[in-house]
């Protein structure tokens, strides 16, 4: 090693020690512990994002409850809709007011949105008009 820092010291080359890999512990040039736990976490937070993006892509279907009418005369109805896309009131509405208004009825509002778990309870009351449009 003194006889590579004195080549140096004569060339004011410092190519040598930039090459020289001959350091006290060579075993630090290849020691990756620390990268190889970063890779494990960052590898663990890729996975739990795919899965997060799995679990958006396979969740449950949205529906919403709404309240129709029509004129001359007035009749009324309620009724469960299921929904695409984004699971809110505004889009619920633009989904199920041409649906509804094939038949003649129009949208008063929209009484909630919500997922599958909530069909149970709305089938009754619904009566004919469940998952009509």
């Amino acid at each position: 090693m003194t006889e590579s820092l004195d080549r140096f010291a004569r060339s004011l080359n410092i190519g040598g020690l930039l090459s020289d890999n001959g350091a006290a512990n060579p075993g630090q040039l290849l020691n990756n512990a620390k990268a190889r736990r970063s890779l494990a976490a960052m590898t663990r937070f890729i996975l739990s994002l795919a899965f997060c993006g799995l679990a958006g892509a396979a969740q449950a279907a949205c529906y919403a409850d709404y309240k129709a009418k029509q004129d001359n005369p007035l009749r009324l109805h309620y009724g469960v809709a299921e929904v695409r896309g984004a699971c809110t009131a505004a889009n619920a509405r633009t989904q199920i007011r041409p649906r509804i208004a094939v038949d003649g009825w129009e949208l008063l509002n929209i009484v909630s949105v919500f997922s599958g778990g909530g069909l149970a309870e709305r089938r009754e009351s619904a009566g004919r008009f469940f998952l009509r449009y």
